[in-house]
């Protein structure tokens, strides 16, 4: 499940890397994960709103639907990895996941998760050019 969850992770950050970069944001200066060279912060700290809607849920669906089993696993030494195979299942399943249209609760109407990070990182910039005052995180229910 781990790496399953990792993959996902990195997928994420990549997504929320590019939405950032489109916004005018640099996706290397974050507010709360501490800027280091090679490392998006402001990626990873976005991406804490999202790891139990996109990732966690796709991991756990790709599971309890048997896309995924033992075959699709590799175990070398301590680590266990992903087979190709098992990479395009995992990717097949996060872009189901980015495409399901969702009601978004700050406006109403329907967009898919994908148009979700960018609305949310539009909103962020709203908040630090003071446009709004606060944030409004993406919640479901």
């Amino acid at each position: 499940m781990n790496a399953v969850l990792s993959y996902l992770y990195g997928i994420l950050v990549k997504d929320l890397f590019v939405t950032q970069l489109s916004a005018g944001f640099d996706p290397y200066l974050g507010f709360y994960h501490r800027p280091r060279y090679g490392r998006p912060a402001l990626a990873l700290d976005m991406m804490e709103e999202f790891r139990p809607l996109v990732a966690d849920s796709t991991t756990i669906t790709l599971f309890n639907n048997g896309e995924l089993s033992e075959k699709d696993f590799v175990r070398r030494g301590l680590g266990v990895s992903l087979t190709p195979k098992g990479k395009k299942t995992v990717v097949a399943g996060y872009e189901r996941r980015m495409n399901t249209e969702i009601s978004h609760p700050l406006f109403g109407y329907k967009i898919s998760y994908r148009r979700v990070l960018e609305v949310q990182t539009r909103l962020l910039a709203r908040v630090i050019f003071g446009e709004i005052r606060e944030y409004p995180p993406f919640c479901t229910r």
